[in-house]
């Protein structure tokens, strides 16, 4: 079940002036606080988002980035062990090898 966010907008009671509460997705939100009564507002929630930040956790995860060099020319800076540290436009031997990436 989502959990969500609540603020007190009079005084706030013994859950404080924001508090979290557990509610089915299809429960209307709350006009009042379960414990004092008092008028309550939804908050919009902030949604943790875990995104990769270095180059060897993209590669862990199964991502190749590529960075532009030059004309035609990408660095690839999430190699595997037995690639093409760069490719190449119109050289097919310089791209991943994509069956040790992807699995069926």
């Amino acid at each position: 079940m989502p959990v969500y966010e609540y603020e007190h907008i009079e005084s706030s009671c013994s859950l404080g002036t924001m508090f979290e509460i557990t509610q089915p997705i299809e429960e209307k939100p709350l006009q009042s606080c379960p414990v004092c009564g008092g008028p309550v507002k939804k908050l919009i929630s902030l949604v943790g988002i875990s995104t990769p930040k270095t180059n060897s956790e993209l590669r862990d995860l199964g991502f190749t980035k590529l960075v532009k060099r030059d004309d035609g020319v990408y660095e690839n800076v999430t190699a595997r062990d037995g690639e093409s540290r760069y490719m190449q436009r119109d050289k097919p031997e310089t791209m991943p090898d994509l069956s040790k990436i992807i699995k069926d």
